[in-house]
C-alpha cells in the first residue's frame, strides 16, 4: 500500500458531492467503460439486475438512479477491465501473493480460468472445466460425506443455493454453513423463538406508515446507502428517529440526497436522528430495559389517574405470555444499575422511551450491531419485549425491521442453505428426488471452524465468499486449511482463501450476476430475496469478463454430476440448460412461500413469500408472541477488569464485507491506512497515549489472551468511554471461534476484550 495516510475529521453529510467523488474515483480505478454507466441503469429494478451488494428492498417505482455509492462500487467492482489469467500465476507464486493485500489481490481483477494448485511450483496451473469436475468428484468420493465443509456465501441465487443444498445433501453432507451464522443467526434464532417467524415483519412500505422509528447497531451510511432515502423521507415528514450506537455515524446524522439538485447545488442536508444515544458496546439490553422500565412506569401512572392505558393490555392478553413477569423485573431494577450497564443516563433513556410511548405505529431497525454479542439472544429478547408493550407488531407501519448484509443471505436460508435438518422440508425432499437425505444437525461457522483446527473436517467446498478471512482466529485457523485433503473455490476474483490450499486445490471462476448467461435454452435469469422477503427476478446482459466463465449454476451441475450416482429424478444438465426448472423444483419443495414461481419473476418490487408474524400468526411452541425476563443486562459475556477495553470491529466506507474498495474511509476522516484504533480521548490519556501513536492490541479474555494485532494507529475519536474501533477483518484474530452468541453461534465481533499495550 503506497497511499498518503490522512487523518482529518469529515465535516460533510452522507450522499451529496462526497459520494459522487466516491463514485467517479472507482470507476477510473476500475478503467470502467460504458457498460458499467449503461448497468447502473438498471440496477435494481424490474428487468434489469439486482445488486450484488446488499439485500436492501427494491421499491416497485424506483429512483432514476436506485444504486448507492457502495452499489455502484460493487458493480464497477464486478466489471472492472482488469484480468486474472493464467499467465497472472505463472507470473506469481502463492507464497508471494500471501504478502498481498486483501485489496491488491481482488483489485488484480476477474479470475478466467479454471485452475488447480501445483505443490511442486507453489502456483496455480490452468485446468480444463472436465479435467475439474473429474479430480472434484473423485476425491469427493473418497471423503466422509460428514466431515466435508460446504459453505455459501450469501451473494449466490436461490437457484444456484438450492441445487448447492440439494447437491450436498444428495452427497450426504450435512456441513452448509453460511453467511447468516456470521451476521444474523441471532435473528434467526431469537425472533423466531420469540414471534415464530426468524425474519423481519415490516415492508418497504411501512417506512410511510410510521410515527416513530428506534435504531440499533446499524450503518445505512456504510452498508445500506440505499437505506437513507426513506430514512430522509422518514424525517422530512416528523418520524422521530432514535438512535442508539457506540459511533457518530454519519449516515444517521444528515444525509443529502445526490438525487435532488436543490440539496446538491446549495449543500443542504436533512437531519436524520432525532435523538443519538451512544450506549456502550455490550449495554442494548440496559438500555432497552430502560424505555421497558419508562413505559411500564407511564402505565403504572395512567392507572392510578384513570388516564388511557400506556401498554396495550388487549393485544398482550390476545396475543402474548410472559408480560407480568417482565412487568415486575423492569419496575424492580434500579437506575443505577441501567446507567452503568448501558451508559447511558435515566433522563437520556427516559426521553427515548417517552417517544415510544406516544408513537402509534414505530418500527425497530437493528444490525450486527445488536446481534454479534455473546448475549445477543438477549438483546432481540428485549427488543421484542418492548415492541410487545404497545403491540407494534403485525399492524402497518409498525414491525421488525433486520438489515441484512449480503444480497441473497437470506434467501439461501429460504431453499435450504442451513445446517439445521428441521429447517428444511427433508421428508419432502425424499419423496420429490428419490433419496434419504441426512438427518443429523451439520456443522454451521463456528463449529466447521472448530472442526478444521481440530483436523476432523477433510474437505472443503466454497460457493462464494472468502471464508478464511472473515472467520474469526485467522492465526488458529489459517494452518489447518493445508490438511485439508480438498479445496474447492467458486468465485470471481482472487482473494485470501484461494492462497490456503488444501492437498488438492481448485480454483473455478464463475460469471457475475451482471452479466449475460446464456445456456442452451437461451440468455437466464435468476432470482434473490431481499431484507423484506421479497423475491425478485435478475438478468445480466454484459457479454463475459470471459468466454472460459461458467455459470454457478453449471459449476455446481457438474460438480455433482462427477460426484453422485446417476438419479433419474435430478437432471442436473437440464436444469442447468434452464434454470426455470429449477424454480419449478423448488415451488415443489417449498409450495406455500413460491407458488406460481416463474410467473412472477418480474413483479415491480418483487412478490412477497409471507411471513407469518407479519399477520399476529404466532409459530411458537406457546402460540403466542413470548416475552422474556434478562438473564444478563448486558450483551459481553466477559465482566469489567482494570485495562479491558471492548473492540467494536468495523467496516469503512470503501469496503463491503471482506471486500475492500480502496483506503477511504469517508466518514471517518481516515484515508491511506486501515491499521487503526480509534478511541475516546480520555481513554487515550488514561493509558499515557497521544492521538498518532502507535499501539498493539492484545486478547484479555480466555482463549484470546496470547493473540496480538500490532502497529495500529491511534485515532481519537467520539466513541464511549472504556470502547475502542477498529476495522473488520484487520482484527478478526482477536476474536476467538469460542467467542460467540449462546444458541445462534455468532461471533461475538461488537464486543471483543482486548487490552492496550505501547507498540515496541
Amino acid at each position: 500500500m503506497s497511499e498518503k495516510i490522512e487523518i482529518k475529521a469529515y465535516t460533510g453529510p452522507a450522499g451529496g458531492w462526497g459520494s459522487m467523488q466516491g463514485l467517479a474515483e472507482i470507476g477510473i480505478r476500475e478503467r470502467s467503460g460504458p457498460e458499467t454507466a449503461r448497468e447502473l441503469g438498471r440496477q435494481n429494478k424490474t428487468g434489469g439486475f439486482m445488486c450484488v451488494s446488499c439485500a436492501w428492498g427494491k421499491p416497485a417505482h424506483p429512483h432514476p438512479a436506485e444504486f448507492c455509492e457502495n452499489g455502484a462500487k460493487a458493480t464497477a467492482w464486478e466489471l472492472t477491465r482488469f484480468r486474472v489469467t493464467p499467465d497472472f500465476f505463472r507470473e506469481h507464486s502463492v507464497a508471494d501473493l500471501r504478502t498481498w493485500p486483501d485489496h491488491d489481490l481482488e483489485q488484480a481483477g476477474r479470475l478466467t480460468h479454471p485452475m488447480k494448485y501445483d505443490a511442486s511450483s507453489d502456483r496455480y496451473v490452468a485446468v480444463s472445466w472436465q479435467e475439474a469436475f473429474t479430480a472434484i468428484g473423485a476425491k469427493l468420493k473418497t471423503c466422509d460425506p460428514t466431515k466435508v465443509v460446504m459453505y455459501a456465501s450469501g451473494r449466490a441465487s436461490l437457484e444456484t443455493s438450492y441445487m448447492f443444498a440439494l447437491f450436498a445433501r444428495m452427497y450426504g453432507c450435512p456441513n452448509l454453513p453460511d453467511s447468516s451464522n456470521m451476521c444474523h443467526e441471532t435473528t434467526s434464532v431469537g425472533l423466531k423463538a420469540c414471534i415464530g417467524s426468524p425474519v423481519g415483519t415490516i415492508q418497504l412500505t411501512d417506512y410511510e406508515k410510521c410515527d416513530a422509528i428506534f435504531y440499533f447497531g446499524q450503518n445505512p451510511g456504510v452498508n445500506s446507502p440505499r437505506f437513507l432515502h426513506p430514512l430522509r423521507s422518514c424525517a422530512r415528514r416528523g418520524v422521530e428517529i432514535i438512535v442508539f450506537n457506540p459511533l457518530k455515524e454519519r449516515g444517521l446524522e444528515r444525509f443529502t440526497d445526490p438525487q435532488n439538485p436543490f440539496e446538491m447545488a446549495t449543500g443542504r442536508s436533512t437531519q436524520i436522528a432525532t435523538q443519538y444515544h451512544q450506549v456502550k458496546a455490550g449495554g442494548d439490553i440496559a438500555a432497552l430495559l430502560g424505555m421497558v422500565k419508562h413505559v411500564i412506569h407511564l402505565d403504572d401512572l395512567a392507572r392510578e389517574t384513570g388516564a388511557p392505558r400506556v401498554v396495550d393490555q388487549a393485544f398482550i392478553d390476545q396475543h402474548t405470555k410472559g408480560y407480568d413477569a417482565v412487568a415486575a423485573f423492569a419496575r424492580g431494577i434500579d437506575w443505577a444499575t441501567i446507567e452503568h450497564e448501558s451508559g447511558l443516563t435515566r433522563a437520556a433513556l427516559e426521553g427515548a422511551g417517552a417517544v415510544y410511548a406516544r408513537a402509534k405505529a414505530a418500527i425497530c431497525v437493528y444490525g450486527m450491531g445488536l446481534t454479534q454479542h455473546v448475549h445477543g439472544i438477549t438483546n432481540l429478547q428485549m427488543l421484542v419485549n418492548l415492541m410487545l408493550l404497545r403491540g407494534n407488531v403485525g399492524k402497518p407501519g409498525a414491525g421488525f425491521g433486520p438489515v441484512r448484509g449480503h444480497s441473497n443471505v437470506q434467501g439461501q436460508r429460504t431453499v435450504g442453505i442451513t445446517e439445521k435438518p428441521e429447517l428444511v422440508p427433508l421428508d419432502q425432499l425424499a419423496r420429490q428426488f428419490g433419496f434419504e437425505p441426512p438427518r443429523a444437525k451439520g456443522w454451521d461457522t463456528v463449529a466447521a471452524c472448530e472442526a478444521m483446527v481440530k483436523r476432523e473436517a477433510r474437505a472443503f467446498i466454497g460457493l462464494g465468499g472468502n471464508f478464511a478471512r472473515a472467520i474469526p482466529d485467522h492465526r488458529n485457523t489459517e494452518p489447518a486449511w493445508a490438511d485439508l485433503d480438498l479445496t474447492v473455490h467458486i468465485a470471481t476474483k482472487l482473494n485470501r482463501t484461494h492462497l490456503l490450499p488444501g492437498r488438492s486445490c481448485y480454483l473455478l471462476p464463475c460469471l457475475g450476476r451482471i452479466e449475460l448467461d446464456r445456456q442452451k435454452t437461451g440468455s437466464q435469469t435468476v432470482t434473490m430475496e431481499d431484507s423484506f422477503s421479497r423475491i425478485y427476478g435478475s438478468r445480466g446482459r454484459v457479454e463475459p469478463a470471459a468466454d472460459t466463465l461458467l455459470s454457478e449454476p453449471a459449476i455446481v451441475g457438474g460438480l455433482a454430476k462427477a460426484t453422485l450416482a446417476p438419479n433419474p429424478k435430478v437432471d442436473w444438465d437440464a436444469w442447468v440448460a434452464d434454470y426455470g426448472l429449477v424454480r419449478d423444483a423448488i415451488e415443489a419443495t417449498y409450495p406455500d412461500q413460491f407458488a406460481r414461481f416463474n410467473e412472477r419473476l418480474h413483479v415491480p418490487g418483487g412478490f412477497w413469500k409471507g411471513v407469518p408474524a407479519a399477520h399476529r400468526q404466532w409459530m411458537t411452541a406457546s402460540g403466542r408472541a413470548e416475552f422474556n425476563v434478562p438473564e444478563v443486562l448486558n450483551a459481553t459475556g466477559f465482566d469489567e477488569a482494570a485495562g479491558r477495553m471492548r473492540l467494536v470491529t468495523l467496516r469503512s466506507n470503501d469496503q463491503f464485507n471482506t471486500t475492500i474498495y480502496g483506503y477511504h474511509d469517508r466518514f471517518r476522516g481516515i484515508s491511506g491506512t486501515r491499521q487503526v484504533v480509534m478511541m475516546n480521548r480520555a481513554d487515550i490519556a488514561a493509558h499515557g497515549l497521544a492521538d498518532g501513536d502507535t499501539v498493539d492490541l492484545v486478547g484479555d479474555h480466555g482463549d484470546n489472551g496470547h493473540i496480538r494485532v500490532a502497529g495500529l494507529r491511534v485515532v481519537a475519536y467520539d466513541i464511549p468511554r472504556g470502547c475502542v474501533g477498529a476495522y473488520y477483518p484487520e482484527c478478526n484474530p482477536l476474536i476467538p471461534v469460542a467467542h460467540h452468541a449462546k444458541e445462534s453461534h455468532v461471533p461475538a465481533a461488537k464486543t471483543v476484550p482486548v487490552r492496550l499495550e505501547r507498540a515496541a
